[in-house]
């Protein structure tokens, strides 16, 4: 029996910690004699105290010790103060050890911070991935994926991926069949592709006041030929300059916000009608259909067709533009 340890501590998410045992405990009662054996822990091995619940634990860091498998529920996006209260677990993480080590979502930071991940795959909620390469360089991102696996090292990113990485430990120690009866019974489908579908094409706000009526322009014109001088002229700048302010408000240079601001148009329209691709496509501003599903699965990690399968299916809506 798989003996696995899921760390508790006052930055805990609840429902990350609660989905880990649900998944686990689950695959005991689907697997005709159990395979896993769960126990909490805490780093003094007293309750711990969380928003809205008094955890209670089996042990400390001895028993942790004593676990085949160690799983770092999520702690939120509160990174900084986490890793500050989470200090004395980090030295101890560090520690040469034959145990799996697993990460949901932010907790991706405390294996990090333990050098554990320098040189190795991992990923995290794509929230954060900018301030996880900010802070460590070291290691190999890949925060398009929903889980990493490198070695004895796994790591998953936003909340639902906590569980395709619980379905996958699962798979890895009772077989594929049983992670199978698991993601069925929670109805849930496995193999969900990337987590770069989920994220936003567009950047949250400008940090240029100035540029604003700019970008409301090109909301309401983004269908028509633009290039660069017609922005900088509609700005009462130079090309250079618009270049340089506009990367340094969005993060983007003004070409790449104009196809990322025509396929969030076209996520919409895929959502909430029947329309052919090719006139979705004209109606964003792409003349070639071939062109548009090329950039759309590049930007969004799947073709347009996918993508109002998926959004139709769910009676989802994408972010508006």
């Amino acid at each position: 029996m798989l003996r696995i340890a899921l760390y508790v501590c006052p930055q805990t998410v609840c429902s990350s910690l609660s989905m880990a045992q649900d998944a686990f405990g689950l695959a005991n009662r689907l697997s005709p004699t159990p395979r896993f054996r769960l126990q909490r822990f805490s780093l003094d091995g007293a309750p711990v105290q969380l928003d809205f619940a008094r955890i209670a634990v089996d042990g400390g860091l001895q028993l942790a010790e004593r676990a085949d498998l160690l799983i770092l529920p999520a702690t939120g996006s509160a990174v900084e103060q986490t890793l500050a209260a989470n200090a004395a677990l980090l030295p101890w993480l560090a520690q040469p050890r034959r145990q799996q080590l697993a990460s949901l979502c932010s907790s991706a930071f405390l294996l990090a911070a333990a050098s554990l991940l320098d040189g190795r795959r991992a990923t995290t909620h794509w929230a954060l991935a900018e301030a996880f390469t900010r802070r460590f360089p070291r290691v190999k991102l890949q925060a398009e994926q929903l889980l990493t696996e490198d070695g004895r090292l796994f790591c998953s990113g936003g909340a639902q991926a906590g569980l395709d990485l619980c379905l996958h430990l699962i798979a890895l120690h009772g077989g594929d069949w049983l992670a199978q009866q698991v993601a069925s019974a929670l109805v849930v489908e496995r193999q969900r592709g990337l987590q770069s579908r989920f994220a936003p094409l567009l950047p949250d706000g400008c940090a240029d006041a100035a540029l604003a009526p700019l970008l409301r322009w090109l909301r309401e014109h983004h269908a028509e030929p633009i290039d660069l001088s017609r922005l900088a002229q509609l700005a009462h700048c130079s090309p250079r300059t618009l270049l340089r302010r506009f990367k340094a408000a969005t993060g983007l240079t003004p070409n790449d916000y104009l196809q990322r601001l025509r396929i969030a148009n076209a996520q919409q329209a895929l959502s909430r009608s029947s329309d052919s691709l090719e006139r979705i496509a004209a109606s964003v501003g792409y003349a070639d259909r071939a062109t548009f599903a090329k950039l759309f699965k590049q930007l969004c990690s799947e073709t347009p067709g996918a993508f109002r399968k998926r959004m139709q299916s769910s009676g989802a809506a994408p972010p508006a533009t």
